[in-house]
């Protein structure tokens, strides 16, 4: 294929062939717009000379002092900048003390980044820096309660976190009945909405048993003298409750508070924030409703649409985008203009280029990786990009499969920004995985251990059955094990009889054959009887993870060479984490798109830009989604879904500074699939 041969300046089936542009931004900086002869001048030509000009409306919010203040950053339009300019602002003209000011971050990274800009601010000592209070909301909560005498230790290892989740399943005979993140993520989320565990409204039998598995965790930290991060919020919160003296204190310290992505704010730490903004409420707060994208960790977006009402607020929009070129922004412009709720708003760009995104309709998700990857290794061999140049953005981790499995085919470097593990180590995956495992080796005890609950044997009990057995008669096949097996009912030994006749005739198929024919005969009918698993996944996002395996197969013609590939894949995502740690590694960035968020690249090719897949077949089904903490209904959760998914591709598409690719591939799943809405709506309606 030629390079950009199979990319169109607009999408497949395209009612037009217009492409939107955005509109140049005023050029003007505070060095035109700040005569010298004002008093606060002296302060904007320090800042000039350390490379600062602020546009327009990023003087206006530097200049606010008093009472609330919403400020709309649109992407890329420099709110750090504003913020830190700010801060010296009240410092150096409005000389505040530096103790009174507060500053709050959502990482660890971002509070850092303003400390270290903040110091270097015209006018401000070393010393008047670092009496600003910058930092996280549990970073600055927990400076509260350490203050109050609380001594416990911070659980914040997820993984250590995680393994007293499986203790405690395993303790309650549940080990292989939950995902101990899923308990966490939803123990976090009752939190960060406020409500407390004995609040839980738990009326089935599942809902009941996750209460009591909460309430052991909660039991276990006491005990061993921990709080993990939701908790230093919910016992700040609770403290200011019951004790006003102690509120009373930080409200007379903090007089003037700024709070950065303010979109990403859940009930919880809105609550806090508004606790100490009072009784003065110099509260200013940055964000972009338009990139609340993370509902699913309790952000919640009415809270900036409805924060100008709520405070009375002065509201200033940062519309010039100092990132992508102007028709990247426009067509952001574009996507994001047809979301109901949010503040009505048009970015400006500063940057021109004569590189228009572009679009490809591939056949399916394997032709579209092969596509992505022939076009990054052109450019690299041409000498046009270097390979850390590159994003490759997708919306879930399963529609990341085939490029991951293609930059590993071809030996490409990258990094994949997941949380640890691959596609193929997925809890619904393994089973499928261990089958295909243990037909290659009959003696493998851990491929064993992962095929016995689909059979509803309980696995320690089970595996020390097999192992004691295999001691005193050894077999070739430990499963044969299980049909000597005591306390066995009969319906269980035909389903073990049926299930070894299958594995010891799995090594005549193909690894997709193996695969289609384990959930049909047993897998996916295991997996809708587990109300466990209905309670805590999406039936839909289960059926994706499941097909995805299915085409991952497609290319092999024996499972020895299938599982060659899986283990190398496994081995090569340990080696990435060597990558990880060199932030100018020469390599390709693979990262979801929630991950993007904040960042930007040279090149971006987002993938995936398919109905069902952006928007997520999940977000499209919303009302048929088992919520235990929504209280959206119907109709009203599809349509706020849809909206985050919408926020999702503007968030993906304004990640691009010179260079954006947009693949649609036609065939999902073994169906056919349209081009996302999100960019028909562009294409197929007229631009304003």
């Amino acid at each position: 294929m030629a390079r950009n041969q199979a990319f169109y300046p607009t999408p497949v089936g395209a009612k037009t062939s217009h492409i939107p542009e955005s509109f140049l931004a005023d050029s003007k900086t505070s060095a035109e717009l700040i005569p010298d002869n004002l008093h606060d001048a002296f302060y904007f030509r320090s800042l000039e000379e350390q490379g600062t000009f602020l546009n327009e409306p990023q003087i206006e919010a530097v200049k606010h002092v008093d009472h609330s203040l919403l400020i709309l950053a649109g992407a890329g339009s420099g709110k750090t900048r504003v913020l830190v300019s700010r801060t010296g602002y009240l410092v150096t003209v409005k000389e505040v003390d530096p103790k009174e000011i507060l500053l709050i971050t959502f990482t660890r990274k971002a509070a850092d980044e303003m400390k270290e800009r903040i110091a270097q601010l015209p006018g401000l000592s070393n010393r008047m820096a670092k009496d600003i209070t910058a930092g996280t909301f549990h970073s600055i909560f927990l400076r509260v309660l350490r203050d109050q005498g609380y001594q416990q230790k911070i659980l914040s290892n997820d993984k250590q976190k995680e393994m007293v989740i499986k203790i405690i399943l395993k303790n309650m005979d549940l080990q292989d009945s939950y995902e101990p993140e899923t308990i966490l993520s939803l123990l976090s989320s009752y939190k960060n909405q406020i409500i407390p565990l004995e609040e839980m409204v738990a009326k089935t039998p599942n809902e009941k048993e996750l209460k009591r598995v909460f309430q052991r965790f909660e039991e276990w930290k006491m005990q061993n003298h921990y709080l993990d991060f939701d908790d230093i919020l919910m016992e700040t919160y609770q403290l200011f409750k019951r004790n006003e003296s102690v509120l009373k204190t930080i409200q007379e310290r903090f007089k003037y508070i700024m709070v950065d992505e303010f979109q990403d704010t859940n009930l919880l730490q809105y609550a806090l924030i508004k606790m100490v903004a009072q009784p003065r409420n110099n509260l200013v707060v940055v964000g972009d409703d338009d990139q609340t994208i993370y509902s699913f960790n309790g952000a919640d977006q009415n809270i900036i649409l409805g924060f100008q009402k709520e405070f009375n607020a002065k509201h200033i929009t940062l519309d010039t985008n100092y990132r992508s070129n102007t028709s990247i922004l426009g067509l952001g412009n574009e996507i994001i203009k047809h979301n109901q709720n949010r503040y009505p708003k048009k970015l400006s760009a500063t940057v021109t280029g004569n590189k228009v995104p572009l679009y490809i309709r591939p056949n399916t998700t394997d032709d579209e990786a092969e596509y992505v990857i022939r076009n990054i290794v052109s450019d690299v061999k041409n000498g046009v990009r270097n390979f850390r140049d590159f994003a490759i953005l997708h919306r879930t981790g399963n529609s990341s499969r085939s490029i991951y499995d293609q930059l590993v085919l071809q030996d490409i470097p990258f990094v994949c920004f997941n949380n640890g593990d691959t596609f193929y180590e997925q809890s619904l995956v393994k089973p499928l995985l261990d089958h295909l495992r243990f037909s290659v080796n009959p003696k493998d005890i851990h491929a064993l251990a992962g095929i016995l609950p689909t059979l509803y044997l309980n696995r320690d009990q089970t595996l020390d059955y097999i192992q004691n057995q295999n001691l005193i008669n050894p077999k070739d096949h430990l499963v044969l094990h299980l049909l000597n097996m005591p306390g066995i009912k009969p319906y269980q030994r035909q389903q073990m009889v049926e299930r070894i006749r299958f594995i010891l005739n799995m090594n005549k198929m193909s690894p997709e054959e193996a695969i289609q024919k384990m959930r049909i005969d047993f897998y996916d009918k295991y997996l809708q009887m587990d109300n466990r698993k209905n309670l805590t996944l999406h039936k839909e996002m289960m059926a994706e993870t499941l097909d995805e395996l299915e085409s991952s197969a497609k290319r092999f013609t024996t499972i020895q060479n299938y599982l060659s590939f899986i283990e190398e894949i496994i081995e090569k995502n340990k080696t990435m984490e060597e990558l990880r740690k060199n932030p100018n590694a020469d390599a390709v960035s693979l990262m979801t798109i929630h991950k993007s968020k904040g960042l930007e690249f040279e090149v971006v090719y987002l993938i995936g830009a398919s109905e069902r897949i952006l928007p997520h077949a999940a977000a499209l089904e919303a009302d048929q989604l088992n919520d235990m903490i929504s209280d959206k209904k119907g109709t009203e959760k599809v349509f706020a879904a849809i909206e985050e998914e919408c926020r999702l591709m503007y968030v993906a598409v304004t990640r691009a500074k010179e260079e954006l690719y947009i693949s649609s591939p036609s065939i999902y799943r073994n169906k056919t699939v349209e081009v996302s809405r999100f960019l028909m709506d562009v294409f197929n309606s007229p631009f304003s």
